[in-house]
């Protein structure tokens, strides 16, 4: 299903339906995800000094432009305001506070002409993020920081939604690489030897879906997509955010898009927070995710 929803009026029971069907929606900015993204312009124009952020990679060496993310990333994540950015934005969207968990918001940077694509400015190749430990019923949720074209935003190829590939999901296991593998992110520069799951065959990326919002509006779309970075010959930098949501009773009622090829073990969920209190998803429904994706027939 390609539908792509621009500023619905429906109910987030609704939207969650739709997006596990494959839909899209698009939404335009708003005063807080405005807000937001001039508070991520404030960190960005902070850690660049006086360069212009957009263009700031054709005035330092590779070395010096890592060394500015390793320390501008985490900041991001971690700053006490950017979790009350997301519970304001998922408010605003009409999720249920007790019944929706969200997690942190990462900061993403795609450079232009091949400057800087591995590590800590990894250009995704096409996946599902089912591949990676997410939950059939995660949605993803994506923002562009400074305005973008569709030279350097993302790309959803939905001719894959409900076909399968062939992939190395099965090796993956996301406990294992949080122990092991994203802490080595910023000592990656020239390449990226770091085993992540792919397509182990031929993929046909087009048709592809390239969403264009101004910044601040948001794309939405289910976890089940594949989707990628796209090669960035645009002479711009993009900066962008994206974090994800579930919903509890998704999770216990094993709600969500079909999984056409995830076999990867471990599970995300244990990052996720609530949106009313910031407490994490209770430890009896993350288990049943730990040995993969749970079947229908788990539960009664």
């Amino acid at each position: 299903m390609n539908t792509i929803h621009f500023d619905p009026v429906l109910s987030d029971n609704e939207r969650r339906k739709l997006l596990y069907e494959g839909h899209l929606f698009v939404y335009s900015p708003t005063s807080v995800t405005t807000e937001f993204v001039e508070f991520s312009r404030e960190l960005i124009h902070e850690a660049f000094g006086g360069l212009e952020p957009t263009t700031a990679q054709y005035h330092l060496l590779v070395e010096e432009y890592v060394s500015i993310l390793k320390e501008l990333k985490p900041k991001f994540i971690h700053h006490p305001k950017s979790k009350g950015f997301l519970q304001a934005i998922l408010l605003e969207k009409g999720c249920d506070p007790n019944l929706t968990f969200f997690d942190v918001p990462r900061m993403r940077s795609s450079t232009s002409e091949e400057y800087l694509t591995t590590g800590i400015a990894y250009a995704f190749h096409p996946h599902r993020d089912t591949w990676y430990s997410a939950p059939m019923c995660q949605i993803n949720w994506w923002l562009p920081i400074y305005e973008v074209e569709s030279g350097n935003v993302m790309a959803i190829h939905p001719k894959y939604f409900e076909v399968p590939i062939k992939n190395g999901s099965s090796e993956y296991n996301y406990q294992d690489w949080q122990a092991n593998s994203r802490k080595e992110a910023a000592n990656h520069i020239k390449t990226d030897t770091r085993k992540q799951p792919g397509p182990e065959e031929e993929i046909e990326l087009d048709p592809q879906i390239r969403v264009i919002t101004q910044p601040g509006g948001i794309l939405l779309f289910s976890a089940a997509h594949l989707h990628s970075s796209v090669p960035n010959f645009s002479g711009k930098t993009r900066f962008s955010i994206d974090f994800r949501t579930v919903h509890l009773t998704d999770l216990l009622e094993l709600k969500g898009a079909v999984n056409q090829d995830s076999a990867c073990t471990g599970t995300t969920m244990g990052d996720y927070l609530r949106v009313s209190d910031l407490e994490h998803i209770p430890n009896e429904i993350t288990d049943r995710y730990m040995n993969g994706q749970p079947q229908k027939t788990v539960l009664t």
